[in-house]
């Protein structure tokens, strides 16, 4: 069972986190999410439990609990979605072209100005 784990206190390291969810269960992996950046915790993390039951039992009794001083958020990690990627640059063809005033327009879309009608 993969599990969410937010309000994480940014002094947080993956072994505090483990450490915290073995108490539950067999843990496989324990991960803090930093920022690519500033390499700083991003606030939250991932705990993937080798035992579904043991995983739930965990998640009851880690949610709202103060850790570091800071009550935590858990639940039951959601799958991302296949291509839910955010942006982040890079160019790529859009289809479409660049309009007189700098701005980008999709082909095909009407124009609102005057001139162009």
């Amino acid at each position: 069972m993969n599990i969410y784990v937010a309000n994480v206190p940014y002094s947080v390291k993956d072994q505090d986190l483990r450490e915290l969810f073995e108490a539950y269960g067999e843990v496989t992996s324990a991960k803090i999410i930093m920022d690519k950046a500033t390499n700083r915790s991003r606030g939250f993390g991932f705990v993937e439990m080798s035992d579904d039951s043991a995983g739930r039992q965990a998640i009851e009794a880690t949610n709202g609990k103060n850790f570091h001083g800071r009550d935590l958020v858990v639940n039951e990690a959601r799958p991302r979605p296949e291509g839910d990627r955010p942006f982040r640059g890079g160019g790529g063809d859009r289809g479409g072209y660049r309009n007189d005033r700098g701005g980008f327009r999709d082909r095909g879309e009407r124009s609102y100005r005057r001139d162009e009608e």
